[in-house]
């Protein structure tokens, strides 16, 4: 297909082109014949090509099967979780490589009971977790989420349940440095109960069980805060039927004293109930002595004499308080009594002189005609009666 077009205006980017029917065409100036310029006329020949065509699509159509081939075949893929091992108070739980195809990995979570426990650190290269401080005899469930850039993905929920505390068969043992024959022993010891012994430290390894405190393993245990034991524990678990505490079998702790022939012994404090008995006996005797005198050093009385003298002089103390308490009672008593006394002599004697001045008036009235009378009358009343019988103590007085 043949097109003239006519040249209008020429730019140095774009040239302007006006077709018969006066449209106004842009057109690249790099594509036309570089002498042109305002009224050239310009032939342009438009057609299809089949054969670009047919190769650009075979191109794309295989862009697409690589692409498809390489991001559309494989997709991430939900965890698969499993319980390792479980004790009285942890859970030990791993899974399998994550496969992610494609997809990039954005975080793995640990679910407890539906709750977030937490997030996996390095999940590419981490396949298994430790969950501790749980309860004894307990359900739990788990399930790990993962997260992706192609979705999120979620296993299937696992049901544990912890040990009770008879229950040993979820002691994992990592063996030290011991005696051939105590390692015998053990080994003996863990059939019986039902635990395992595996070969080196792992993430499952509750116990670690030796004699010396030294090798790679026994550094390897230290920092994975795994208690080191010595083999009485396993012996004491099996004799009590339960798990016990570590306290008392560290490997640095101190060892109970023996009790076969050592109380027979020079210089050994016996059996534990001896020594038990002796320390308590130290205890107590501060105590007594803080209540009974020193005894003298040469001649002195004995601790029985000294204590019935003490009892005899607080006996005699209390004796004394109870003498003066009953004389001040006598004291109080006469000072009362005396009080009481006053009280009516003073009554009487206000008696006797309103009486004695009634009887002076009546002698004054008879005695008026004889002044004689009246003299030999006071004079026979002084000498043979009383004060009290002829007149009052005011009478004596006058």
């Amino acid at each position: 297909m043949l097109v003239s077009l006519t040249v209008g205006k020429v730019d140095a980017g774009v040239t302007v082109l006006l077709t018969p029917d006066k449209r106004l065409i842009e057109f690249p100036s790099i594509l036309l014949p570089p002498d042109i310029s305002s009224g050239s006329i310009v032939d342009i020949t438009v057609a299809r090509n089949t054969n670009s065509e047919s190769e650009a699509e075979r191109a794309f159509r295989n862009l697409q099967e690589q692409i498809y081939s390489t991001f559309g075949t494989a997709e991430p893929v939900a965890p698969i979780l499993t319980c390792r091992n479980a004790t009285q108070t942890s859970v030990v739980l791993e899974w399998e490589p994550i496969q992610l195809a494609t997809a990039d990995l954005i975080s793995l979570s640990l679910f407890r009971n539906g709750q977030k426990a937490g997030n996996i650190p390095n999940p590419k290269a981490m396949h298994s977790t430790k969950i501790s401080g749980l309860a004894v005899d307990t359900e739990y469930a788990f399930h790990l989420v993962l997260r992706t850039t192609a979705g999120t993905l979620a296993s299937e929920r696992v049901v544990v349940r912890t040990h009770k505390m008879t229950d040993l068969s979820g002691i994992t043992i990592t063996t030290g440095i011991l005696p051939a024959h105590v390692r015998e022993n053990l080994l003996h010891a863990v059939e019986r109960i039902g635990a395992k012994v595996v070969d080196g430290v792992r993430i499952d390894t509750t116990h670690f069980v030796t004699t010396e405190g030294r090798g790679v393993q026994w550094e390897r245990a230290n920092e994975l805060n795994i208690p080191v034991v010595r083999p009485e524990w396993v012996d004491a678990c099996e004799k009590n039927g339960r798990i016990l505490g570590v306290t008392k079998f560290y490997l640095d702790a101190m060892r109970p004293s023996p009790v076969a022939d050592d109380s027979h012994r020079p210089g050994t404090a016996g059996s534990a109930g001896a020594a038990q008995g002796q320390y308590q006996q130290v205890q107590q005797q501060p105590q007594a002595q803080k209540d009974l005198p020193p005894v003298p050093a040469n001649g002195g009385p004995s601790a029985e004499e000294a204590a019935a003298k003490r009892k005899e002089e607080g006996e005699a103390s209390d004796k004394d308080d109870s003498d003066e308490e009953s004389e001040d009672d006598d004291e109080q008593q006469p000072e009362e009594k005396s009080r009481q006394d006053e009280q009516k002599v003073r009554s009487d004697e206000r008696e006797q002189q309103g009486l004695a001045v009634r009887q002076k008036q009546a002698t004054v009235e008879e005695d008026d005609d004889d002044s004689d009378g009246k003299d030999k009358g006071l004079a026979s009343g002084g000498g043979g009666k009383s004060p009290g019988e002829g007149g009052s103590f005011q009478d004596v007085a006058l």
